[in-house]
């Protein structure tokens, strides 16, 4: 995976860390990545030049260039006596590669600090970076983007959005009923989210009406959103592509649905669906209900997804309770995911239990509808791409949003991340998560391994 190369943004004020290797050359492309023509156009003053094992004596005979040391890898560094432009550094280093046993030069490339992308609302995504309660992803980034991978998302399905659509691959609505889809059709190609919106007394009488979450866009946005484009918010895999597959509509959505997209999301055929062109490696499942067990339909749908090389991730949900009574996060072979604070601790609503294997950042936003003299919080919420309508679709737009199902989709990010520097089967990834994470501040109840950090699970992963 090449590495990422991105612009520093210093009215962020972020602290950022890692390294990642620079070309030293003058402009870039405007998303900081070094253009393909550039690549081989370094302008470089210092090269590391490579004897055969067979060479006893290495050193380099060239009246432009001085010896500067040796390498632990048994390579010579060498300074150029001048400054040079493009051609004279690639002249020199053509000149160098003919020398009696030299059988490689490179140019020394410059490091530097990575630096934070440049999303316009970066500063405000705190679950990517803060030292306490973010996942360390920008560690991450240094060489890891997701790109290859692509992760379905099982939820309300996708509005269009400017800083999304470039990254959604086609999908599908499961949704098998018109009352339920609200597209006047059961299951079809197109998985717009219409909404999930409903009046008082609707959806098994809800004592009061509820406007459309366009929580399958807000998911998928922490998964991927397009990243180090200077708008918006970064998604955790912004080289990653998003399957979106509509199965939760008006007052939800039906096992028999979810366990049909669980299937074709892997690649596997369903009756009088067309197959899937492009077979997700990460599912995520921000979406449970109450239910003592996993219910056999659920299990076997899981089960065929993991033997086809899937990974699946389930939200823990957001009943406070022992995750053991709610599906399909006490299913077996998942990766259930419950929820953090920017404060490092179980967020309030998050389940808890033994089934839980690792805990991500869901936010803890407190309401005006809290306790009398409750402060706001939306600033430690999780942000991400959502819409402005309250039933149909009005605006694109950001809002933060708090719950185990946002914790799930930066596990999703970082499984995307994962495979897409190393192959790995859903054992292995699930393995990689649990040994990587750091401790949590508190979490009563169980919270799993811990808090999940990206840049020690990729550094784990890759390294030799």
């Amino acid at each position: 995976m090449r590495k990422r190369y991105v612009a520093a943004v210093a009215a962020l004020g972020l602290t950022v860390g890692g390294l990642v290797a620079v070309p030293a050359v003058a402009g870039g492309a405007p998303n900081g990545k070094q253009p393909a023509a550039a690549a081989n156009k370094q302008v470089a003053d210092q090269f590391i030049v490579t004897f055969a094992d067979t060479v006893s004596e290495r050193k380099v005979s060239h009246k432009d260039v001085t010896h500067q040391r040796e390498l632990a890898t048994g390579g010579v560094v060498v300074r150029a006596n001048r400054a040079l432009d493009a051609a004279g550094s690639q002249r020199l280093m053509g000149e160098l590669r003919r020398q009696a046993g030299v059988v490689e030069v490179e140019a020394d490339l410059l490091v530097t600090a990575q630096a934070a992308p440049n999303d316009a609302l970066y500063g405000q995504q705190w679950d990517l970076f803060e030292p306490v309660g973010g996942m360390n992803v920008e560690a991450a980034w240094n060489t890891a983007d997701g790109a290859g991978v692509t992760v379905a998302v099982i939820d309300t399905g996708i509005v269009s959005h400017s800083d999304l659509n470039g990254n959604v691959l086609p999908g599908y609505d499961f949704i098998s009923y018109p009352s339920v889809s609200r597209d006047g059709d059961g299951r079809d190609a197109n998985p717009n989210d219409e909404g999930d919106w409903y009046d008082a007394g609707e959806c098994g009488g809800a004592p009061s009406p509820a406007a459309s979450s366009w929580h399958g866009t807000h998911v998928a946005g922490t998964i991927a959103a397009l990243t180090n484009n200077s708008a918006g918010i970064a998604g955790i895999a912004g080289a990653a592509k998003i399957v979106p597959l509509r199965v939760l509509g008006k007052c939800g959505g039906y096992t028999s649905d979810i366990a049909d997209a669980i299937a074709w999301a892997a690649g596997g055929r369903v009756p009088r669906i067309p197959s899937n062109p492009n077979p997700a490696k990460v599912i995520n499942m921000s979406l449970g209900g109450a239910s003592p067990r996993c219910s056999g339909t659920y299990q076997k749908a899981i089960n065929t997804a993991v033997k086809a090389g899937t990974t699946v991730v389930v939200a823990a949900g957001n009943a406070n309770s022992d995750v053991a009574g709610f599906t399909p996060a006490n299913c077996n072979n998942v990766v259930a995911v419950a929820a953090s604070d920017r404060g490092a601790e179980r967020s309030f609503y998050s389940n808890f239990g033994a089934k839980i294997d690792v805990t991500a950042p869901g936010g803890e936003v407190r309401l005006a509808t809290d306790p009398p003299g409750t402060r706001t919080t939306p600033e430690n919420g999780i942000l991400s791409t959502l819409n402005t309508g309250t039933t149909v679709q009005g605006a694109e737009s950001y809002k933060t949003y708090m719950g185990t199902s946002m914790a799930a989709p930066h596990v999703a990010g970082l499984v995307a991340l994962m495979l897409g520097e190393v192959s790995m089967t859903p054992a292995q990834v699930e393995a990689a998560l649990i040994a990587n994470t750091r401790p949590l501040v508190a979490c009563p109840g169980g919270c799993g391994a811990g808090l999940v950090d990206a840049g020690a699970t990729i550094a784990a992963i890759t390294a030799p």
